[in-house]
């Protein structure tokens, strides 16, 4: 289960850092593949599922990585936002959105640098932690 749960979190930390490379390497790429996040009910549930995913993962590879408290926290929070998002309807998501979007796309270079330092932070905390992948 810890190696599933580290290839997840390993894969999704390498999401990130390609994200940020996009972003800043095309980022009307990166722009459109925003514009997809809660733009209909099945984009609403795959992103909630990925993320429920990720975040069991980290829950469940949080013992084995650096600063394990920290990963567990996250997991936990990825987990149970998503569970509240998969329990509204995903015309809000939709909503929301469309509200916010606009903001990061404008700040899209910030925007990528979080997801680098988020990806390479994911990694470092699987490379790093105790039992070290």
């Amino acid at each position: 289960m810890s190696l599933v749960a580290a290839i997840i979190v390993i894969a999704f930390g390498l999401v990130l850092v390609g994200f940020a490379g996009v972003a800043i390497a095309k980022p009307a790429v990166a722009e459109g593949w925003l514009m997809h996040f809660a733009s209909s009910a099945r984009a609403h549930y795959t992103e909630q599922v990925v993320r429920v995913l990720v975040g069991a993962a980290l829950v469940v590879l949080s013992p084995f990585m650096w600063r394990s408290k920290i990963f567990l926290l996250l997991g936990w929070v990825i987990v149970v936002s998503s569970a509240v998002l998969l329990c509204i309807p995903w015309q809000w998501h939709h909503r929301f959105a469309q509200r916010v979007l606009p903001i990061v796309v404008r700040h899209l270079k910030l925007y990528a640098l979080g997801s680098l330092a988020f990806g390479m932070l994911f990694l470092y905390g699987v490379f790093a932690g105790p039992g070290g992948a």
